[in-house]
C-alpha cells in the first residue's frame, strides 16, 4: 500500500486547529503554491458541507445561484441534498427537487466545476467568519 500523499496531508492538517492549519498552509504555499492548492482541495470537499451547521448552510444558499446549486447537487449524497432542502423554504426546496429531477444527465466535469465554485464561496464565508467549517484541534467556543 502507498503511504503519504496529498490526501493524507490534507487529513492530517484537518486535525490541526485553525491557526496552526493556516500557518502550515502558508508555509507550504511559500514553497509550492500548486501543492498547497491541492492540499486545500482535499481538506474540505463538497460532501463535507454536511458538517456545516444549518445557519451556515442558509448563509451559503444566499450566495449561490440556483442553476449552480442544481448542477452541484447532481453529484451530492442524498444526506447533503436533504440538508440543503431542509434549509430552504418548502417552496424553494420543491422547485429545486423538480429542477434536479427534470435535469438530464450532466457531465461529471461540469458537476465538479460547480462544486469547486461553491467551495470557493464556502472558504470565503469561512474566512469572513460567517460560517464555521468544523475541523478539530485547538479551536474553542466561548
Amino acid at each position: 500500500s502507498s503511504l503519504g500523499g496529498v490526501k493524507t496531508a490534507a487529513e492530517m492538517i484537518n486535525l490541526l486547529g485553525t491557526s496552526v492549519e493556516t500557518a502550515v498552509l502558508d508555509y507550504i504555499r511559500e514553497t509550492d503554491n500548486e501543492l498547497a492548492q491541492k492540499i486545500m482541495d482535499n481538506m474540505f470537499t463538497f460532501d463535507d458541507l454536511e458538517k456545516i451547521d444549518d445557519k451556515g448552510i442558509q448563509a451559503l444558499l444566499k450566495e449561490v445561484q440556483s442553476e449552480s446549486l442544481v448542477l452541484a447537487l447532481k453529484g451530492a449524497s442524498p444526506v447533503l441534498r436533504e440538508k440543503v432542502f431542509k434549509n430552504m423554504s418548502s417552496r424553494a426546496a420543491e422547485t429545486l427537487r423538480e429542477d434536479l429531477e427534470g435535469r438530464g444527465p450532466v457531465r461529471l466535469s461540469e458537476v465538479e466545476a460547480e462544486q469547486k465554485e461553491i467551495l470557493k464561496i464556502v472558504r470565503r464565508l469561512a474566512d469572513e467568519g460567517t460560517i464555521a467549517l468544523g475541523g478539530g484541534g485547538d479551536d474553542q467556543f466561548l
